[in-house]
This record gives structure tokens, sequence and C-alpha cells, in this order.
């Protein structure tokens, strides 16, 4: 797989708190990578510095290639941003808008296909300021997406969103087939729903990565099976059933056999300490 980023040693400080301590971090052309980690951790500091606007005090960063702090326009009309709090532009229409952002680039896709990629075709005449906080956000995505991006950052894209909301989104990113994602979130499970690989990053560092499904050994972790009246904790679930079945003669009052979630995980890797 080729690799739209290459981070080695990454180093940054602020005076003499050492906020990113020796980042190494591969993510492939085409990936959806998700970087998780609680507030102060790193990972803003972290993708500032992959998007071109922190300086590195230390370590070899490649993005499609080139050095983010050094590279120029035609590297910057590569890169597409949707960040956490964009400005909106309220009196004009989306179509008009979208329009604008498009002459910044020297290949924009058509204005009128990027609108109807994200939902937007029945308010492309509409005002900014009379769509609802989840329209607003396409937006976002619509400006993000006009330069033809090869490679596209999504900073807390859902925060505010409904959980219908959420969920359309996470369906219109899944459609962003040729576009390498970098996602950062405080939702596990949009992690979970979208992410190919993710990485978490706590004090500075990264103390995992892998598929949401086997972070932090979630594929190899026990489950528990619980009933009505009963736990336990078993490395053979089926057959922990099996025998349940035998003993309750069929049906087993209040079963439930489940693994632990990502969240699980997640929070044992940051020690427990909520994000």
């Amino acid at each position: 797989m080729d690799t739209a980023v290459s981070v080695r040693g990454l180093v940054k400080r602020y005076g003499d708190v050492e906020a990113v301590r020796g980042i190494d971090l591969d993510i492939g052309t085409g990936e959806i990578f998700a970087l998780l980690g609680p507030n102060g951790a790193g990972k803003s500091t972290t993708v500032e510095i992959l998007e071109g606007h922190r300086k590195r005090d230390a370590g070899e960063v490649r993005v499609l290639g080139s050095d983010p702090h050094l590279a120029g326009r035609s590297w910057r009309a590569r890169i597409g941003i949707v960040l956490q709090t964009a400005g909106d532009v309220e009196e004009v229409t989306v179509a008009e808008l979208v329009r604008h952002f498009a002459g910044f680039y020297p290949d924009p896709r058509d204005p009128a296909t990027v609108i109807e990629q994200v939902g937007l075709a029945g308010q492309a005449r509409r005002r900014v300021s009379r769509l609802s906080g989840g329209q607003r956000r396409r937006v976002d995505v619509a400006l993000g997406l006009i330069g033809r991006p090869e490679l596209l950052f999504l900073d807390e894209p859902t925060t505010g969103f409904d959980p219908e909301a959420r969920r359309q989104f996470w369906d219109l990113v899944k459609t962003l087939d040729d576009t390498t994602i970098v996602l950062t979130t405080h939702y596990l499970e949009e992690a979970e729903a979208l992410a190919d690989r993710v990485a978490v990053i706590a004090d500075g560092v990264i103390v995992a990565e892998g598929e949401p499904s086997s972070l932090g050994g979630r594929a190899r972790a026990a489950a528990t099976v619980t009933w009505d009246g009963g736990e336990l904790r078993t490395d053979t679930p089926t057959r922990t059933v099996a025998e349940l079945m035998s003993r309750f003669d069929g049906e087993i009052p209040g079963l439930s056999v489940t693994r632990p979630t990502l969240e699980d995980a997640y929070l044992e890797l940051i020690g427990g300490e909520a994000s």
C-alpha cells in the first residue's frame, strides 16, 4: 500500500512542555485513519503539523511526498481540511459559497456535483444562515472536497450532530473512496464505524495502533456471559452458552454475551482518563 503520510520521531515543545514526544506514524493512500486521545494528549498538535499549520521541533514528516512546513501552494491544493468550527458566510447561498471556494484551486471539482454529493442539491439556492446544523456541516465538507483533495482532514466533524445526522454524515464519508482521510473524533462509535485503522495518543505518544476490532487486544479478550442470576468471563463463550442451555433446558433467561468495546479498550489504554 502506498503511503500518504509518513512520520518519524515527531517532537513538538511548548516551552518546557513536550506535547508530542517522538511519534512514528504511517497512513496508507485511500485509508480512513482515526486519531484518538483525550484533550491535551497531542493529537491536535500532530494534525496541525501534518496540515502545515504548525512547525515541529524535531522529526521527519512527509505528507503526499512533501514536508508540510516547506510545501507551497501546489501542495496545499492537494489537501482538504474540515475544521471543527468553521466560519460561515451567512448571507450567501450554498451554491455561491461552493463556487467561490472552487476559484481558489487549479483543478476544482464541479460545484454542482459536489453539492449533490454531500446531499445538499435541494438546498443549493438557500442561504447558509437558513440551514440546519447538520446541513451547515455538509457545506463544510463540500468546501473541503471542492479542490479535489488527495488527503482530507476531518476534525471532530460531527460535534453537535443528532444521531440521525451523524449516521448520514458517516454514509457520506464512506462514499469518498478515492480520498485518504485523517479523522479526529471523541466519538468512539464514529471511529469504529468509519476507520480502517486507529491510533490512540496519550501524553504525547502513541500507545496503541491497529484496526478498531483488534485495538488493545479486543479480539483476544475474554467474553462476558451474563444471565439472570449469574455472570461468567470466558474464552469459550459458545461452549458456556451450550452448557447453560442444558442447565435451563432450553431458553436462558436474560442471556447476554459481550466482548470489550472500543471504548473499553480506549479507556484502558489512556489509563481510564475521561476524554
